[in-house]
């Protein structure tokens, strides 16, 4: 395995439809819930990056069947794997661990399985190892991701043979040379769970010019440094060793990983804890220097397998610094990056750290930053056709930031399309954060966080073990009233045993009062009330950004030309099936007609057309007249007579069939009725 940096984007013909197990179980068996929110403004933002997650995961990334990855001997020929994104064609170690446990053990217990043994593979002795590379992160968190598939699934044979793996790979992590234990300090050494990339260190251990490599791990100080995130993932490995251990009947085992776990943990908060700062620092080099550094999925696994206590856990929340588009992998910039030219792993927003902690802020039951967190993700695949890799932190753009390469110095990297573990990131927080699923080897538990706004939901046909569910959620907050399960008063949670189709219904209070948005109006009685604005708590339809549409098909966010407007424009309406659907939020839910303009570029050698839809209806094929010979260039268009009904109408600008589109899209503005 080498870091994560292919450039090009690896397309692969064979991929698995929706039902990538034939003859399945229940038990086994992939399933596609729906997911519907009754506030038709937040089923646009969420329920459509619901749908294009599992879109991602179950059918753009679901690979068929592959010989050469079953060298654990543990596939089932039957199942194909999930790989790691566009670009990226593996499963991949730390991406199959990642995407098992974010969703796939519970919307396809098979597909998980493969893909979890699909990176195991054994030694000379034939004794079962997670895949051994240079990223000895990967190899750990594998044990938790087999954990939590055990708890989702209950399958006992896949937890005998993942013990067997997890044992023998904490004993090859343990007895390592490289990246191994220090016994001084009581902590793991090597690089931190997510960075890879040599972007994702100050100098020390890095230098100014990147001078060594693009990876992490052939830097000498970062080899032998300490780091927060990578032993919290050693940390959550002990603890579920000694898990696994108790339900095989090893308590002997057990008590050995738990003492091990225990004094991790202790030596976590002694070298990581900053009084000070009210976060854990990111690292703590061989000869003691710490950095007073945020790092993203360290804060929020301080969180997730309780290393932090209460009180820290309070104070990372309060002080944790978030930028416009989300929760950063490293923060602040090294002295190396800037806005201009951020890191690849640094003051960047990676959907991945995301979504690690909308769970964690989910769990501490802080609805105004969960919310804020999810929204966010939301906004950015309904703005660029789906997940990507990495964002820009403050513009929101598609960005893979800058990190060396080879000889080249701050090369600008790609970001990929489709990445799973981004689509996952999503799915976790709908599942473990929206409706608060808890999984034990015994339940499903439920502890829900719906914040105050989104409106009543419900999510079907979820499939947990030989149960069929359908979960509504009411009211909001994160206080249960009641619960009921088949219309019978019922504690919080169904059992493991459970078998056909159920319904659960919660109602909850408590809800926090807020003005997320910022537009003067409370949540509780705004429309849209993650969209700032000023028509009846909805943005005004004066102009809205081509950037803040939801747009799908290949457009995307880019800012490669000049002259836009707002942090970005679109591009990418290219080919058939491209589109930009921009929402009129009127004051009036009566029909009426109106006008639309729309800035736009057109460098081309003639008119483009495209075609105008109101909310799914084709209402005619449009023209844009070329603008000039640049592509930074920008003209107006306006189109009369579009006809309207109802208080949120969807008006789409499409490549359809007969239009040669290949336009640049900025602004959108409405007026009318």
């Amino acid at each position: 395995m080498i870091p994560r940096r292919r450039i090009g984007r690896v397309l692969l013909a064979l991929l698995t439809m929706f039902g990538v197990v034939t003859g399945a179980s229940p038990a086994t068996a992939a399933t596609t819930p729906t997911l519907r929110f009754a506030n038709p403004l937040s089923q646009a933002l969420y329920g459509n990056a619901y749908a294009a997650a599992l879109d991602n995961l179950l059918r753009i990334n679901t690979m068929g069947y592959d010989a050469g990855y079953n060298r654990s001997g543990l596939l089932d020929p039957a199942v194909g794997f999930v790989r790691a994104g566009g670009g990226y064609h593996q499963p991949w170690t730390r991406d199959a661990s990642v995407n098992s446990w974010n969703a796939t053990s519970l919307l396809s217990p098979a597909l998980a399985k493969n893909t979890l043994w699909a990176v195991v593979d054994k030694d000379s002795a034939g004794a079962l190892r997670v895949q051994q590379d240079d990223q000895q992160w990967d190899q750990v968190i594998w044990l938790t991701a087999a954990w939590h598939h055990y708890l989702v699934t209950g399958d006992r044979d896949f937890l005998g043979n993942a013990y067997r793996t997890a044992k023998n790979t904490l004993a090859i992590r343990e007895r390592a040379g490289t990246a191994g234990f220090n016994a001084t300090y009581g902590l793991f050494t090597g690089a931190s769970f997510f960075n890879d990339g040599i972007a994702g260190y100050p100098a020390p251990p890095a230098d100014a010019t990147e001078s060594v490599s693009t990876g992490s791990m052939p830097w000498p100080g970062v080899a032998s440094g300490m780091y927060l995130s990578t032993n919290e993932v050693y940390y959550a490995a002990y603890v579920n060793a000694a898990n696994m251990a108790d339900r095989l009947g090893q308590p002997q085992d057990a008590a050995g990983y738990r003492t091990k776990a225990a004094a991790l943990k202790t030596a976590i908060n002694r070298y990581f804890w900053n009084a000070q700062t009210g976060l854990y620092d990111y690292q703590l080099l061989a000869n003691g220097a710490r950095g007073a550094y945020q790092e993203g999925t360290g804060l929020a696994f301080a969180i997730l397998f309780d290393i932090a206590s209460p009180a820290q856990a309070q104070s990372i929340i309060a002080r944790t610094r978030t930028m416009t588009w989300g929760l950063p992998d490293t923060y602040p910039h090294w002295d190396r990056y800037s806005d201009a030219q951020p890191g690849r792993h640094n003051a960047i927003v990676w959907p991945l750290v995301q979504g690690l902690w909308a769970k964690a802020l989910a769990r501490q039951g802080n609805q105004n930053l969960f919310a804020a967190e999810t929204t966010r993700l939301a906004k950015l695949a309904n703005n660029n056709s789906g997940f990507w890799e990495i964002y820009n932190g403050n513009t929101g753009v598609v960005d893979g930031g800058y990190q060396r390469l080879g000889d080249t110095v701050k090369f600008h990297w790609g970001s990929e399309p489709d990445q799973t573990w981004s689509a996952t990131a999503f799915l976790d927080m709908v599942h473990t954060g929206l409706f608060g699923l808890r999984h034990t080897d015994q339940a499903l538990t439920f502890a829900p966080d719906l914040p105050e706004g989104w409106g009543d939901v419900t999510l079907q046909n979820l499939r947990y073990r030989d149960a069929d569910l359908t979960i509504t959620l009411r009211g909001a907050g994160t206080t249960i009233s009641s619960v009921k399960v088949d219309g019978q008063s019922s504690r919080a949670e169904v059992p493991a045993t459970l078998k056909g189709a159920h319904t659960v219904e919660i109602t909850l209070t408590g809800a926090t009062g807020g003005d997320r948005d910022g537009d003067g109006v409370a949540d509780g009685q705004d429309r849209c009330p993650d969209i700032g604005g000023t028509v009846s708590g909805c943005p005004a339809p004066a102009r809205l950004d081509a950037e803040d549409a939801r747009n799908t098909g290949g457009v995307k966010t880019n800012v490669n030309h000049t002259g836009y407007s707002g942090r970005a424009f679109v591009d990418g309406l290219w080919a058939q099936g491209a589109a930009s659907s921009f929402t009129v939020h009127r004051a009036s839910a009566g029909q009426g007609s109106g006008a639309i303009t729309l800035r736009y570029a057109n460098a081309n050698s003639d008119a483009r057309t495209m075609t105008l839809s109101v909310d799914g209806r084709a209402v005619r094929q449009v023209s844009f007249p070329k603008v000039s010979d640049s592509w930074d260039a920008w003209g107006t268009v306006t189109f009369d007579g579009v006809p309207v009904s109802g208080r949120d109408p969807v008006v789409t600008i499409s490549y359809g069939q007969g239009d040669n589109g290949s336009i640049n899209l900025d602004w959108f503005s409405y007026s009318g009725p």
